[in-house]
């Protein structure tokens, strides 16, 4: 668990690579330890590494390494941690889960063990996966990890139709400020945000992370459906989409998402733009769909 707890540190510094955090004990005192701090800078087992005392170093063939996701196999922006692993003489390591990249894919496993050092994979497996679900999502599938986001009313609507908001003012504002620090916070774990151009030319959202910390994510503008929506997603490892309803409902219609968060707030609209019609949806906290995919309701 040290070492999903060190990986979570890099959630807002490294994609489009990993989070990982990587732990090393001797006879059950922690020696060292580090996580993936940022894109192109060292990997959590070089920091684990590094952060050995040097009365202790000597320690390190006699020492276990934990670490979230299997150690890296080839030169890319640092050098290859398997490699790293082996120099120090390490003759037990233990691997959260295989990294998916073609490029690793089991080849750091392999240089370890042809090392002499005993491996062990698959320790907390599902909770390192879901770590970087949106990394193995990209290595896997091939496309980003498409998380879809709405606010809602009591009675099902994401908003009143135009002509009563050309009569009225502003789109109702469902979201408290606690709800909406939230979604910039969930806009910070994304590469893109994506909104239908209908959306784009009436409201201007800002789509920005102004309420947390992070950079601000790419912005997309639809204007493609149906069968054309992967190609215009392309190029990204994780992208929120934010709306309106009928750019939301393609995304579920081309059963084309990963995960969904749903505000639902306690005003009541009677009438206006329906919401998106999600068969899996319900007034539970979290639902998981028979895809084994996260529905997430009232999500503050």
């Amino acid at each position: 668990m040290r070492c999903l707890q060190l990986a979570r540190h890099g959630e807002f510094t490294t994609a489009p690579n990993p989070m990982v955090g990587a732990v090393i004990v001797h006879e059950g005192r922690i020696i060292g330890e580090g996580w993936h701090r940022r894109y192109g800078g060292p990997h959590a087992e070089v920091n684990a590494v590094r952060s050995v005392r040097p009365e202790d170093e000597a320690l390190l063939p006699h020492s276990t390494i934990y670490v979230s996701l299997e150690p890296c196999s080839h030169w890319g922006k640092t050098p290859p941690c398997a490699e790293l692993l082996a120099e120090k003489g390490f003759r037990r390591v233990v691997v959260g889960c295989l990294d998916p990249n073609e490029k690793v894919a089991g080849r750091g496993i392999a240089r370890l063990r042809e090392a002499g050092a005993e491996v062990v994979v698959g320790v907390l497996e599902a909770e390192c996966r879901w770590l970087n679900r949106k990394f193995i999502t990209q290595h896997t599938l091939h496309r980003p990890y498409i998380t879809l986001k709405w606010a809602e009313s009591a009675d099902g609507f994401i908003d009143r139709h135009r002509e009563s908001r050309a009569k009225d003012g502003d789109a109702v504002k469902f979201s408290t400020p606690w709800t909406q620090m939230l979604v910039h916070r969930l806009r910070a774990t994304h590469e893109a945000i994506l909104v239908g151009r209908r959306t784009w030319e009436l409201d201007q959202p800002s789509l920005t992370t102004r309420l947390w910390p992070g950079k601000n994510a790419e912005k997309v503008i639809l204007s493609t459906s149906g069968g054309a929506l992967a190609e215009s997603i392309s190029g990204f490892q994780s992208i929120l989409v934010e709306g309106g309803a009928q750019t939301l409902q393609s995304f579920i219609d081309a059963d084309l998402w990963d995960e969904v968060f749903i505000e639902r707030s306690d005003i009541v609209l009677g009438d206006g733009v329906k919401a998106p019609v999600f068969p899996h949806a319900n007034s539970q906290k979290v639902q998981i769909d028979p895809k084994g995919r996260l529905i997430h309701v009232n999500f503050a």
